[in-house]
């Protein structure tokens, strides 16, 4: 055995506990490695945009199970728009509430350019109310053109009747812009269309003549819009142009052929009646002479019998004696 064998055998269970070791100190800063990587990467973004978002902040929303890249990149896209009040735990509220991050950011990025006073809070409550806050943005920035009647429907036209009784069949347009202030609660197209098909009907039915509503169409618009359809509804309605002017029917006229053809029908009827009434007198005369006659013969056949009963009794005879 040579002198060194003995050294060597002892140090050997040593080094090579102290290179398990090593290995699972390599293992475990590797996966620590990587684990700083994902937070390094998203704090790096983040410092190297002024967007302010701590170590702490990411380790925290990876707790909470919140998608760090989107949180961190809606701060970043809000600082590189100009917004800077805007805190990471805001963003990471209205996530944990269900809220669209992103929809929110760019509506807020979009009414910031626009000059719209839109602030995060309205914003997010818009979003948790189901609204479509980006496509409420683009309407305030560029009006919404709607048709009455809405398109598709059955029917194409809204009837209104003049007084002098002549069918008018229109086609309106209007445009609006969102109103954020009543976006919340706010009624929709539908009622902004309900409104003013109602309205048109009305100012048709108000003029004297079709003659005036076909010379001069802008007073139907002028009276709509008068009677401020837009409260309590998500927009503001900027115009309502008549697109399209019919003429309908002569209502007028048509009611009065109807109101002939009932009377008709209603004088007919009284008359039906009161032939009905005079067939049943007849009917009811007939049987009362049938009754009489019967009667009469009833009476003439009691006459034999009282004669025969007179010579039975001899009454008969002695009233031929006094009679002779």
């Amino acid at each position: 055995m040579r002198p060194f064998d003995g050294i060597a055998f002892a140090q050997s269970p040593a080094s090579a506990g102290w290179l398990v070791l090593a290995g699972i100190s390599g293992v475990i800063a590797l996966v620590i490695l990587v684990v700083v990587a994902q937070f390094l990467r998203l704090w790096v973004q983040a410092y190297m945009s002024n967007a302010q978002v701590k170590m702490t902040d990411l380790i925290g929303m990876r707790l909470r199970k919140v998608d760090m890249s989107m949180i961190v990149f809606a701060k970043i896209q809000l600082v590189k728009a100009g917004i800077h009040e805007m805190a990471i735990n805001d963003l990471e509220s209205h996530y944990l509430a269900g809220g669209r991050v992103g929809r929110v950011t760019r509506a807020m990025i979009a009414a910031n350019r626009a000059v719209l006073a839109l602030d995060w809070h309205k914003a997010c409550a818009i979003d948790l109310a189901g609204r479509d806050i980006t496509d409420a943005i683009s309407t305030s920035v560029n009006p919404k053109v709607i048709d009455v009647p809405e398109v598709g429907r059955e029917r194409s036209t809204i009837g209104g009747v003049a007084k002098d009784g002549i069918q008018i069949l229109a086609k309106a347009r209007i445009t609006v812009r969102t109103n954020l202030e009543q976006l919340i609660g706010g009624a929709t197209e539908q009622t902004i269309i309900a409104r003013v098909g109602e309205g048109i009907v009305s100012a048709i039915g108000s003029s004297p003549t079709y003659k005036a509503v076909l010379k001069n169409p802008n007073q139907i618009s002028k009276a709509v819009l008068e009677r401020g359809l837009d409260a309590g509804t998500a927009y503001h309605i900027l115009s309502i142009d008549i697109a399209d002017l019919d003429i309908g029917n002569n209502i007028g006229a048509k009611l009065q052929a109807d109101q002939a053809e009932a009377d008709t029908r209603r004088f007919q009827a009284m008359a039906e009646k009161r032939r009905a009434m005079a067939l049943a007198q007849a009917t009811e005369n007939r049987a009362k002479i049938e009754e009489n006659r019967a009667s009469v013969v009833l009476a003439e056949a009691q006459v034999p019998k009282a004669i025969a009963d007179a010579f039975r009794a001899g009454n008969l005879e002695g009233t031929e004696r006094r009679h002779g």
